[in-house]
Parts: structure tokens; sequence; C-alpha cells
């Protein structure tokens, strides 16, 4: 049996596993431990929507609109495999892995689990931090001082907490790339000494606010070594933070319900908030998810409110002392213009950029793109909380080439009109075989087929609701509601959301959810086969014909997370004996070779969190391995896999409980008497060669 190490830190018995209280506190408002959100049977609208919405919808002339036919610097202790000590006694699982044999693409020694406070990469890699937390990108922006931290200094510097990274072109720019990123949220404890929590400066709140958001880099290559390195002051670098002024788009743009006494509009907004995953778009912009917004809003006691999580009293923040439109009692409508996907023009610095009502609100984990056979995008993303749903939009626009402003526009405007839909599974097993221990069925997979079920279509004319009781106005910024109308499966937490460039299969990822079956809480499903599931699971989505637009798919579980020697855990059936242990899956990407890379959060094998590479296809199908480990209380986003270069988000680094600027759990990236900081780190191999053949 295979020799787990110690949990990481000293977590509380109500925050148990591999992530701490304080991840929890500051990133999603302690969202699960806190009363599930979805209390609905999908069997009927409750009277969470009737009381609600229905006395407005009836007091409002809602028109009925034809549905449209068109559904810097080397990394402090950089490391190569890990000592003895920190790693458990190797055998089973195929970690280290030795000679590095394995899939195309995959072919490293696998990094075994362990704690040390560092990147560790496999044997044969070199690495380097590309950018850290407050570095410089933007003319005139002073070097970060983390005693003297400033709004209008953090405004110019790279913001806090990166995750979802993507990595552009830069024509005529040779080894030069343009990279994007986000940035969820802010750590105040780990940011300012002697930080009071009941009592913040406007000061420390308004640096948060700039620290929040987006950036937009140049980055460039030193052949010599590999590095990245930023390039500050060029003309495309961008911040973009709390309170910049977006854009509201699509059906729901300028409704009563996003309209506030600061813009009676209801089509301008200030800022982004929480930006989890993305994506990026054939047309050139990136895709940003607003993922964990509840957690900044206070003073709610709206049962629809109820329904994303936002509380009836004070936030962790305070942000409502400083700004009325944090209030939902000062401000009832500005909570509504938040929890959408946001797009952003990386190669217009004067751009506006746009959230996509027509996309629905929730919490929004990623935003994929892939094109129909004719040119129209299909948008897939996850709502990150226990018992939610997952969700595509096929637009009814055609995609346009070329470089001129109208095709510009026009393409901007992609993802304003279509139908947005979210899935319903069905398992193919008998509900006596789904036990809720992870035994598979008697046909020796978890699988079964599915549906896309409309719920509201926007044109260029208007829009019309599919789901009964109603508007689409109300689908669009209630979307979690419509999807308990029309009895969307509830699912264990569904993260990232990637179509396979190779294969055209899409990937669901469910990063845990230990609410599963436990007292009145849905029970274990064939989509969701655990009870109390900590480790997590990735649903492999095969759309009909294999075409984004179809309405109907076959899926199967593609991978049940966890330790191989647990009976309950799945690697496409691959022998267990020689895949890399792996929980809580989260963020992933996928390699020229179409293997899917795995991000992971919250870890509850004992060991730091990491990025693992898995084959998609062929004989060695579902063989797993570690790629890297990230520091201590860290947690690993963003992924980007290149040919010859991997890229990671080493986000909140050190947030471990107790953890402060005082007393750090972690000395990353700096070394010992250095402030600890989000960055983004680069891998690539010494010998310069392709990662992985």
């Amino acid at each position: 049996m295979r020799k787990l190490l110690p949990i990481i830190g000293t977590p509380s018995a109500a925050h148990p596993g591999g992530r701490s209280a304080m991840t929890c506190r500051f990133r999603c408002g302690d969202a699960c431990f806190h009363e599930v959100p979805n209390t609905s049977d999908n069997a009927y609208v409750g009277d969470v929507i009737s009381g609600a919405l229905s006395r407005r919808s009836m007091m409002r002339a809602a028109a009925v609109v034809t549905v449209a036919t068109a559904a810097a610097g080397t990394v402090a202790g950089t490391v190569g495999a890990p000592a003895a000590s920190a790693a458990p006694t190797a055998g089973k699982g195929g970690w280290p892995a030795g000679k590095g044999d394995g899939a195309r693409g995959l072919r490293f020694g696998a990094v075994a689990p362990n704690t040390v406070d560092a990147v560790v990469v496999p044997d044969g890699y070199r690495q380097n931090v590309v950018i850290r937390w407050g570095e410089p990108i933007l003319r005139g922006a002073p070097a970060f001082d983390p005693e003297h931290q400033t709004a209008a200094a953090q405004a110019g510097q790279f913001g806090y907490n990166n995750d979802f990274l993507a990595l552009l072109p830069l024509p005529g720019e040779h080894g030069r790339q343009l990279l994007v990123a986000n940035h969820e949220y802010t750590d105040e404890v780990l940011m300012f000494r002697g930080y009071d929590a009941a009592n913040p400066t406007r000061q420390q709140v308004e640096v948060a606010w700039a620290a929040h958001g987006l950036s937009a880099v140049v980055v460039e290559e030193d052949r010599r070594t590999g590095k990245l390195t930023p390039v500050p002051r060029h003309h495309l670098n961008r911040r973009v933070t709390a309170t910049t002024e977006f854009r509201l788009t699509g059906p729901a743009a300028g409704s009563d319900l996003l309209k506030t006494s600061a813009d009676p509009t209801g089509t301008k907004v200030l800022g982004t908030l929480n930006n989890c995953s993305g994506g990026t778009t054939p047309w050139g912009t990136t895709l940003h998810g607003e993922e964990n917004f509840n957690q900044y809003f206070a003073n709610s006691g709206r049962p629809t409110d109820k329904r994303y999580g936002i509380g009836t009293g004070a936030t962790e923040r305070k942000w409502e002392r400083f700004d009325q439109r944090f209030d939902v009692a000062r401000e009832p409508n500005e909570v509504h213009r938040f929890g959408y996907v946001v797009e952003f023009d990386p190669y217009d610095p004067s751009s506006t950029p746009r959230k996509h009502t027509a996309l629905g609100r929730f919490k929004h984990e990623a935003a994929t793109v892939r094109l129909t056979a004719d040119g129209r995008p299909v948008v897939y993303s996850g709502d990150d909380e226990r018992f939610d749903y997952f969700y595509k939009f096929v637009s009814s626009k055609r995609m346009r080439k070329g470089s001129g402003r109208a095709v510009r526009e026009h393409n901007l405007s992609l993802l304003d009109e279509g139908t947005l839909y979210v899935a319903r599974l069905t398992g193919d097993s008998p509900a006596a075989e789904i036990d809720g221990t992870g035994t598979l069925p008697a046909d020796g997979e978890f699988d079964g087929s599915g549906a896309w079920i409309p719920l509201a279509t926007a044109t260029a004319d208007g829009a019309v609701s599919h789901v009964e009781g109603m508007t689409a106005d109300e689908v669009f910024v209630f979307t979690r509601l419509a999807g308990d109308k029309v009895g969307a499966t509830k699912m264990d937490r569904p993260e990232d959301i990637q179509p396979n460039p190779v294969s055209g299969k899409v990937y669901v990822v469910l990063t845990n959810n230990s609410n599963r079956g436990v007292g009145a809480n849905a029970k274990a499903d064939e989509a969701n086969p655990r009870t109390a599931n900590k480790h997590g699971h990735v649903l492999e989505l095969t759309e009909r014909r294999n075409r984004p637009e179809s309405l109907t798919f076959a899926w199967s579980l593609f991978l049940v997370a966890g330790d191989p020697d647990d009976p309950a855990t799945y690697f496409a059936g691959f022998p267990k004996d020689q895949v890399s242990p792996i929980s809580c899956p989260d963020n992933v990407a996928f390699d020229p070779h179409g293997n899917l890379w795995i991000s992971t959060d919250g870890n509850q094998l004992g060991s730091h969190d990491g990025l693992f590479g898995v084959a998609t296809r062929g004989e060695r199908r579902g063989e797993l391995k570690q790629f890297l480990t990230v520091p201590t209380g860290a947690e690993t986003c963003g992924p980007i896999v290149q040919d010859r270069r991997v890229l990671v988000a080493v986000q909140h680094p050190g947030e471990i409980d107790g953890a402060s600027v005082e007393k750090p759990a972690s000395t990353w990236p700096d070394g010992p008497g250095k402030i600890v900081r989000p960055a983004v780190v680069a891998v690539w191999r010494a010998d310069g060669r392709d990662i992985g053949v």
C-alpha cells in the first residue's frame, strides 16, 4: 500500500484535506462550508423564483420574440526531483518513472508527490519565474515596494493571484509573445503587514481593487537559456482592475435588472472580479470567467441572491464600507452585473472590455471556444459550485476572417447572439449498481447519454426564453434558476471544460464535492458516482457526429481521481500501478499531441498541488504522470503547454492557516526575508528539445 504524505499545515476539522481555511476564506468566501445554494429537486420551480421574479415579470411588458432558427530571474530554490525525505516511498504508481518513457509528449520522469517549498520539475528540465505580483509593466509604474503600496502603483504593476494564462503571437516581433493573465482574488493578510481584517483601511481596499482584474504584458524569450522575461513599458502592456469601465453587451444589456443609480442605462459597469479560468478565441481575443463574485457583496436577504451564495451580513474584505455598490441593501442591482464571461482585446489597448450576458450569469469557471464547420463559435463553461451545472452557448453568427476594423467589430459581437444551453446527463446502468463507493457497474464503465437543454435564444431583434415562467432577461441574469427549472444534472463542482483539438472530444473537470450523498443532498449517480467525493473526476463527452452544435452527446468518466491504490479510482482502464496519484483536478490544457494536462487545486492526498499529463488516445490512454509540483500553500493554475515550453500560474503560495506577512508559511519565490508573491513560471527542457518526446 502506498504511503501518503501527511496533510500539509494544520487545517481545522471544518476544513479537511489539502486546502487551507485561509484559501477558503479569501478566494470563495467559504463557499463549501455554507449551505448548499442549490436546494432544488430539479422537478419544479421553487418559491425562490416565483416569489422574487414573477411579480416583476407581470408588471413589465414582455414582448414575445420569434425564436431564432439557428439554434524574470531564476526561481529561488529551483529543484529537480525532490529529496527522499520529501517524498513517499516509491514503488507503485510509476513515480519516479526513471527512464521517462510513456506516451508521446509524456516521456519524462514523473515528479514524486512531495512537500517541497519550490516548483519541482522533472530531471533534465529548467524553469524561471516569468513575472511576479507587483512587477511594473506600465510606463511610469514604480518598482514593487511591499511596505509602501498604493493603488496608483498597483494599477501599473502585475496583479495578485494570477490564474488563467494565455500566450498570443506577436507578428513582426521575433521571439516575443503577448501574455494575458487573470488576477482572481486578493489575500490581504499576505499582502499587508499588520493587516486588521475587522478594520481595513481605504488605501488597502483600493490597492486590492487595483490588484484584481487582468494583466497583458509582452514577454521575450532568451534563446540561449529558454527563459521568458517581461518587456516593461511595451505599448500593448495593460492593466484592467476592479474600477476599469466595462461594457455590458447582449440580450440583457439595458435590462431593468442591470440598472443602478450610477448607471441608469444598465450598459456600463466598473470592474471585473474573481476571474478564474478562461479561454482564447479564434479571432484573437481572450475570455475570462467571473467566478466567486458573490463574496464581494454584503447585506442581501433576497432568495435570488441566496441561490448565488450572497450573504446577509458584512463581507470579509468590508468593501461595502468604501463603495455603496457592494452593499446590496443600498444598490440592489449591482450584484447582477457580475458573474459573466468577459471578453478582452489584448491587441487594442484602447478597447473597452465586454461582459457577455448571452453566456449567462453564474460562477463561470473557464470559457473555451470551438468553431462549428460553418464558422460559428461554441463556448463551454462550468459553474463552479457543489451541485451546479455546466453549459454551452452556440452562436448564430459566423466568424469573419481578416484584420480590418469592420471585421474586428463583427467578431467582437459573435457572443451576443445565439442560444444558451445547460447539460442533462443520464446513466446507462441500473441505479442499484451506483452505490456511492465508486465501484464500476457491471458494464465496466461509468457512462451514458446526454442532452443540451435550451434556456434562451438571443437575436439581433430581441430574445426569447425557453424556460416556462421566466422571461429572457431573467434567464440570462438568473441562469442558475433556469437550470433548476429545466432539470439540469447536478454535478460535483464543474470547473474547466476543454475540447480536445485533436480528437474533438470535450473534457469536463469536476473538482470535488464532499456533500454528495451526505444528509439531504443529492445522492451519487452514474455521472457523479462517489459519496462525499473529495478527489473529483473528469468527464469525457462526445457530441453527436462530433459537431459542437449538436444537442445530444455520449459521455463516460475518463478519470476518477485519488490514490491509485484506492479501488474507487479509475484511469480510463490504464494499469493503476503505473500512474501518479492525483486529487482535485481543476484547470486543464492540451498539448500538441492531444494529451490532457491537468492542474490541481486542494490536493487531498497530502502532497502539494501539481500539473499532470494524461494520454487521451491510443494504447496508453489513461497513462497519467505528474510533471511538476508547486510550493507550500499554492495552487497550480492556468497551464499552457507548447511544443517547447510549459507555463503555470502559481497562485496563493504560503496561504496556510495562521500565516501572515510577519509569519510567512513559504519563502517562495525570492527566498527568506522576502514577501511571498504569486507568480508565473515557465519550464523547458535543458537540451532545448520538445516537451515529453
